[in-house]
């Protein structure tokens, strides 16, 4: 069965417009007038407006940017900031949704027993719900033509107030700046601005009314704009044209006493009575019909527990289980038989929900992607008063409920993001982390063009040719760049579709592996047959760009090894001024037991205290740091002098172990001889770890891995090195 979708007026105008002129109206609105006068009056409609009527105008122009689905406000903000934060907002505003639907009953049933009090409260609570109910359960389509003769009766009674003009004597000693006496409940012991805000703002909350109705629109891009608009102007100059005929009805302590001012003064007191009945029954009834389908955009994302029996739909398209799940909770909200304690944190729910997608528009504009073309245009400056006027209200009205609030938002969301969420659809986060890294990087390049040496993290650009290459290094690779650093994988084409299909896949796989560690990883395939020129024009292009690796790491197969191939690489390294790490396993002893470092320096000048440098060093120690804190290992330090002539006091070794910052159980020693001898000596580490001098070849490196039978890790230095700052 093809389900039926609604247009603008009965879809957004009708149920939003019904939504605004409710209870309040009828029973609050000269109250307000008589606590606050004509301006304050004024001031508190017009503030409360500005509020809705931006976050109208926001709602409006991001819908017809994006393909809005089932749960409005949800839908919207899921698009905008991603399924957690939409869900951490949704569900809270699902709640409030329905909850909503309890207080409309009561407001009813006050209304009701006012001129039948011999009714039984409860009884008639349940009664009321169950008609409504009813209703819904029948069809949204019928909900909706029960609305039209509710907004009929609502039309007739505004008319019966306005001819209370012609039937009454009338006040012409209006009260510009009203005295705030208070109300019959605080014995009029006297109240302020922001106390009777608070009473009203609750009016003009139903913006999102045909929003919530997204999902069954025929056309949601045109007629929520259309339709919400209109309502909130029409509905606008309703509440102020009612400031002026209540203040002509009666004098201010009238108003202020009197509730039902409106009823009693009306050409035709019944219909307004009516119309009152009649606006709490319909904000009941559209409560109730979109806190379902709230439900069910959460559903269909997979956001609540058993989402799958929740986003079941019946032939006629209603979403009969949330329906279902909705009225249990709106049972308990009345069995409670008092929602004035969490009232509040209703209306903060909504204030959130306004503030979002506010937010959301001010995100998508100041990024100016070129995907957000909207065809209603605001300025800025419309949803950033939007979400401050919310977020500032929330805190006028209650602090302490404004901040459970929140904390309850907080909640929902670290709950969703636990949930590991996928959307279908992809959301404009990426491009907010984006504008802000390219933010930051144009703040960065103006305060230092070069990149700071205390800025240094490694970042490896690893060329690989076989699966194995990483396979055996991958440990050590962790223990260099957790947690801080990056890998990006560069790998040649390879001509042999299954193997192609075979690398494609590893280096998925790895890089998963690295991502479910906390790593940075990325991978790109180059179509070149020669590795040399692919990494040399790498580095090259590379050096343009501002987030780039620092560090060539290769690791070498012992069993085949291109010397050529790897002192051809050290020597463009150095012209390119990257560093490298050259990793050579001894057989299958690998990294051993993974405790204990051996750090080979060599040619340390001597005047290494004054120049705040110890020669090419600098890489090979701050690997050894960063593998030593992985590995929680130990270091002993090497200082080889070959020609026995460096001198090192005592004070020294201090000064070099604190300039260093090494840990506090490292050991420093002065080696004298030539450095393979020596290493063939002290064979008690898990890995060596040297520098490469500048008459050191690919040769000379395996003759060390060989006689120390030690896995051993040789470093190039670049500029970008410092391990004394």
């Amino acid at each position: 069965m093809t389900k039926k979708t609604f247009g603008t007026f009965a879809g957004v105008f009708t149920p939003t417009t019904l939504t605004i002129l409710g209870v309040i109206m009828y029973i609050r609105q000269s109250w307000v007038v008589g606590n606050a006068g004509i301006v304050g009056a004024l001031a508190i409609v017009l503030l409360s407006v500005a509020i809705t009527f931006t976050t109208a105008l926001s709602l409006s122009s991001i819908t017809t940017n994006v393909r809005i689905g089932a749960g409005g406000a949800f839908s919207i903000i899921s698009k905008s900031l991603g399924l957690e934060i939409g869900g951490a907002i949704g569900i809270p505003f699902y709640i409030a949704q329905a909850l909503a639907v309890a207080m409309y009953v009561f407001g009813f049933r006050e209304g009701l027993v006012s001129i039948l009090p011999g009714l039984n409260p409860l009884m008639l609570d349940i009664v009321v719900f169950v008609i409504v109910m009813t209703i819904a359960f029948i069809s949204t389509s019928f909900a909706f033509k029960i609305q039209y003769i509710i907004l009929g009766i609502i039309v007739l009674s505004l008319i019966s107030i306005y001819g209370a003009l012609f039937v009454n004597d009338l006040n012409y000693n209006f009260e510009l700046f009203g005295k705030y006496p208070g109300s019959i409940e605080n014995n009029f012991s006297g109240t302020s601005f922001w106390g009777v805000f608070a009473v009203f703002f609750p009016a003009v909350t139903g913006v999102m009314a045909g929003a919530n109705m997204s999902g069954d629109l025929t056309s949601p891009r045109k007629s929520i704009p259309k339709g919400t608009i209109s309502a909130v102007i029409l509905t606008t100059l309703i509440y102020i044209s009612l400031i002026f005929v209540a203040s002509m009805l009666a004098p201010p302590d009238e108003l202020a006493s009197n509730y039902t001012l409106f009823i009693d003064k009306a050409l035709y007191g019944p219909i307004v009575l009516a119309g009152l009945l009649g606006a709490t029954l319909s904000s009941a009834l559209g409560s109730f019909i979109g806190a379902p389908r709230i439900m069910l955009a959460l559903a269909e994302k997979g956001i609540l527990p058993q989402s799958k029996h929740l986003a079941k739909i019946s032939k006629k398209g209603e979403p009969i289980n949330s329906m279902l799940i909705t009225a249990v909770i709106v049972f308990l909200g009345i069995s409670s038989r008092d929602l004035n304690t969490i009232a509040p944190i209703l209306t903060m729910f909504f204030m959130i929900t306004y503030a979002m997608v506010n937010i959301v528009v001010l995100v998508e504009q100041s990024l100016s992607l070129p995907s957000y073309r909207p065809t209603l245009k605001v300025p800025l400056l419309i949803p950033a008063l939007g979400a401050f006027g919310s977020i500032a209200i929330m805190f006028v009205v209650n602090v302490i409920v404004a901040l459970l609030s929140l904390i309850f938002i907080f909640i929902f969301y670290f709950y969703l993001v636990n949930l590991k969420l996928q959307s279908d659809v992809g959301d404009s986060r990426s491009g907010l982390f984006t504008a802000l890294a390219e933010w930051a990087t144009k703040k960065s390049s103006n305060l230092s063009p070069q990149k700071e040496v205390r800025s240094w993290r490694p970042d490896l650009l690893i060329p690989m040719n076989m699966p194995k290459e990483i396979r055996s290094s991958y440990k050590l690779i962790h223990s260099i760049i957790y947690p801080k650093g990056s890998v990006k994988i560069l790998s040649l084409f390879n001509e042999n579709p299954d193997e192609q299909k075979n690398i494609e896949l590893f280096l998925s796989n790895a890089s998963q592996k690295f991502k479910e560690n906390g790593i940075s990883v990325s991978y790109a395939f180059v179509d070149n047959k020669e590795l040399n020129t692919t990494i040399n024009i790498s580095m090259q292009s590379l050096n343009a760009a501002f987030f780039k690796p620092n560090i060539i790491f290769v690791s070498v197969d012992t069993g085949n090894i291109d010397f050529k191939y790897y002192d051809q690489l050290i020597s463009d390294v150095k012209k390119n001024n990257f560093g490298m790490i050259i990793y050579i396993p001894f057989s299958t002893a690998s990294l051993a037991i993974e405790k204990n470092i051996n750090l080979w320096l060599t040619n340390i000048p001597d005047n290494w205290k004054e120049s705040f440098s110890i020669g090419n060093n600098d890489l090979s120690t701050l690997l050894s740091l960063l593998i030593c804190k992985n590995w929680k290992g130990i270091i002993d330090v090497h200082i080889v002098d070959t020609k026995s002539n460096l001198e090192f006091s005592a004070t020294d070794m201090e000064n070099f172990q604190s300039m260093i910052r090494f840990p506090k159980n490292t050991n420093i020693n002065i080696r004298k001889g030539e450095l393979l001898s020596l290493v063939k000596k002290h064979r008690s580490a898990d890995v060596n770890i040297f520098s490469v001098g500048t008459d050191m070849l690919t040769t000379d490196m395996l003759s060390i891995v060989n006689e120390s039978r030690i896995s051993s890790v040789f470093c190039v230095d670049s500029s970008l090195e410092n391990v004394l700052v």
